[in-house]
């Protein structure tokens, strides 16, 4: 596909609000596959129109919607079809269960694999969970706005005590608070 066609199609759908790609998703719109499928993206990159936020997910490099959730949106790509959502040292700085601000790292519970993924826009840790759909989605809130479900505080703390976590820094009076 000739770049100006790209620009086109990758205007098109960030008026749609869709900013990050498959490769898979990028061969539909483009309508190309394998060697003509990775020279498009490889020009695509170089043009700047594209960005490799990881392995197989590509980000519209001049999308409107960039902006201080693209990362739990990349993580959400990059585990497409299973249940995601913010725990463990990210959600307990949130809570205020502990008093340290995780930097440029996003930990996330996911019923996919685990892994770690660093980006520009911080790392990413899957953490895999065994735990059903049910019992997430009732200890899960939807916070509008983001991308991501965010654990409550009590799966939070469940969280980090199943994985082992470190747990010298939890505040436990905060904990007991709401219990």
């Amino acid at each position: 596909m000739r770049l100006n066609e790209m620009i086109k199609s990758l205007q098109q759908w960030d008026r749609e609000g869709v900013y990050l790609f498959s490769k898979a998703d990028l061969g539909k719109i483009f309508n190309e596959q394998g060697r003509r499928l990775t020279s498009s993206l490889s020009r695509a990159t170089e043009a700047g129109l594209l960005e490799r936020v990881a392995r197989g997910v590509y980000l519209n490099a001049n999308s409107s919607h960039i902006g201080g959730y693209t990362v739990e949106d990349i993580a959400s790509r990059l585990r497409r079809g299973e249940f995601c959502y913010v725990s463990l040292e990210s959600a307990a700085s949130q809570w205020g269960v502990i008093s340290q601000i995780p930097v440029g790292r996003l930990t996330v519970m996911t019923t996919g694999r685990e892994g770690e993924f660093r980006t520009r826009f911080g790392a990413i840790e899957f953490v895999h969970t065994d735990a059903n759909f049910e019992e997430l989605e009732a200890s899960t809130i939807d916070w509008p706005g983001r991308p991501l479900r965010f654990a409550s505080k009590q799966r939070t703390v469940r969280d980090l005590l199943a994985c082992r976590r470190s747990l010298d820094l939890i505040d436990w009076e905060e904990v007991n608070e709401d219990a």
